[in-house]
């Protein structure tokens, strides 16, 4: 697996957007504009928009247009998964020279080739389709807690 810089900025682009919705989702909470999250995710705004567009066509977000427009989750962070996100903004989940895993055919010697890549494929689809946004969201909360 492979996470471009594309998707690395979709899933922070949307963990953003999820903490600033309070936990909330279906178009309810603080609307989220591009430029801010492109300042504050250091994330270039030209870049940012294509993906917020993929991410919108893929039903995850939903946006609202005007000056007190922005974007806000599709659906509640518990939801989304990683695996929805890195899908929207990428295809794929695993290539082989550029092919999903489950097109790259071998012959011969180098058959048992494609039962690796589609394990592979399972392990990746396994962990980003059981990751969250809430469960990242939990993380990121239970490290800056205060310890005693």
């Amino acid at each position: 697996m492979y996470v471009s810089a594309r998707s690395d900025y979709a899933l922070r682009a949307m963990l953003a957007v999820a903490a600033s919705a309070g936990g909330g989702g279906d178009g309810g909470g603080e609307l989220v504009k591009a430029a801010s999250l492109a300042e504050v995710q250091d994330i270039p705004l030209s870049f940012l928009q294509g993906i917020l567009l993929d991410l919108r066509r893929a039903g995850l977000l939903h946006s609202h247009r005007g000056a007190d427009g922005g974007y806000a989750l599709a659906r509640q962070p518990d939801e989304i998964t990683v695996g929805d996100v890195l899908r929207a903004v990428g295809g794929s989940l695993t290539t082989v020279r550029g092919l999903p895993a489950e097109r790259a055919g071998y012959h011969g010697v180098a058959a048992g080739l494609t039962d690796v890549w589609l394990a592979v494929h399972g392990a990746i689809a396994t962990v980003v389709d059981s990751t969250t946004l809430a469960n990242l969201l939990t993380r990121e909360s239970s490290d800056h807690a205060p310890t005693s």
